[in-house]
């Protein structure tokens, strides 16, 4: 087994500062008691600075009673796929394909099937559904799926198309923030629309190559990278159950079908902080100024999935006051696996977790650690451990 921190040193560009950062050994010892206490499989955090991997850890198993998470362990990111999905839209934007101001149907034209009963349907913009602020309901599709016969999500665009004369908008378009994977799914199809290329296709040749992600996929796993991918869980009070293994999200992979190792994430990350050598891909994948504007407030998100409070809605980034501290953020929650990646920009500091079990909320025992839970304390440690000693400001 390789160890997380000794692959990703030897990834190039990732060089070991002389010893982990203060705070960092109570970051590792929260991390590990708490994961393990909780009952999850496994866990993987990383700690970057300046685009370099400072501390890493690992705690648990890839599988229930299977070999270790180690460096090649790749996970489900989840809803962290809207960040990709997100920034192919600027990139779609500064070649003068579109505007984000232009509207949804402009492009997809199905979508004036729904139902505005705030005016047309040409007000939702694409500006909204990178805001999470069209009016679409929150949850992505109206039924279950939860049979094993049933594919995880639906599989076709028609299958959307068909639900749209049945779709009304919840509230006027960019008056209020409500987390929509509906929307999302609209994002993916311009992109399909304006390239011509399949959703994973184009991310895959203008994202994830200019990267470096090379163990980086979509949805099923290649052949040689399916004994390195993570099973999930799920823990109730009726047990531990595993979600379905290798699945597949869709018409959704634009709102979570991306699987990675930490090797590669370490590499998307490095990009978002700033660091010198990503600078040269810029002009590639996105010019930096146009990265900052994904991060410009545009709509509280104090309430609803993924807001709190001191959270605003950026272009598919979130951008949260934690501890005093300014911070852009995105999380992912899908078929047992959590996970998250906070980066404060002056430091140019980020930190990346993956837990592989959803540990539910315990009627017979409130005081149970649920995986959310865990993820949003371990963020709170950092953020006094870490985020605030790098800016002095504790």
């Amino acid at each position: 087994m390789r160890s997380l921190l000794t692959i990703l040193l030897g990834a190039g560009m990732l060089v070991q500062t002389p010893a982990p950062p203060e705070g960092w050994r109570t970051v590792e010892q929260f991390h590990r008691d708490h994961v393990r206490s909780a009952g999850i499989v496994g866990s993987s955090l990383m700690l970057m600075r300046d685009g370099a991997v400072v501390a890493a850890a690992t705690v648990g198993n890839q599988q229930e009673g299977g070999p270790p998470v180690d460096a090649d362990t790749i996970y489900h990111w989840a809803s962290i796929t809207k960040t990709f999905t997100g920034i192919a839209i600027m990139q779609l934007r500064d070649r003068g394909l579109l505007s984000l101001d232009d509207p949804v149907v402009k492009y997809v034209p199905e979508f004036r099937r729904a139902h505005n009963p705030y005016g047309d349907i040409s007000q939702v913009t694409i500006r909204h559904m990178m805001t999470h602020s069209s009016g679409l309901r929150a949850g992505t599709w109206p039924w279950g799926g939860d049979k094993p016969w049933q594919p995880f999500e639906p599989t076709s665009w028609d299958q959307l198309v068909a639900m749209l004369p049945y779709t009304e908008l919840m509230f006027a378009p960019g008056t209020k923030y409500s987390y929509s994977n509906p929307g999302v799914i609209f994002l993916g199809r311009i992109i399909q629309e304006l390239t011509g290329d399949d959703y994973e296709v184009y991310i895959t040749k203008n994202i994830l190559m200019p990267l470096g992600m090379r163990s980086t996929f979509f949805d099923r796993a290649p052949y040689y990278l399916l004994p390195h991918r993570s099973h999930s869980y799920f823990v109730t009070d009726a047990g531990r159950t595993e979600g379905r293994f290798d699945f597949d999200t869709g018409i959704t992979v634009s709102n979570g079908g991306l699987n990675s190792p930490f090797g590669d994430m370490a590499k998307y990350l490095a990009f978002l902080a700033g660091d010198a050598v990503k600078r040269a891909t810029y002009g590639v994948v996105l010019k930096r100024s146009s990265l900052e504007e994904m991060w410009k407030p545009q709509i509280p998100a104090s309430e609803g999935e993924g807001g709190g409070v001191g959270v605003q809605m950026g272009l598919s980034f979130f951008i949260e006051q934690r501890g005093g501290l300014e911070l852009v953020a995105h999380s992912g929650g899908q078929n047992g696996f959590i996970s998250h990646f906070y980066l404060h920009r002056p430091s140019r500091t980020a930190y990346l977790v993956s837990f592989n079990t959803d540990v539910a909320p315990s009627k017979k025992d409130p005081s149970r650690m649920t995986t959310r839970r865990l993820d949003a304390e371990l963020r709170d440690v950092i953020v006094r451990e870490v985020f605030a000693k790098a800016t002095g400001s504790r």
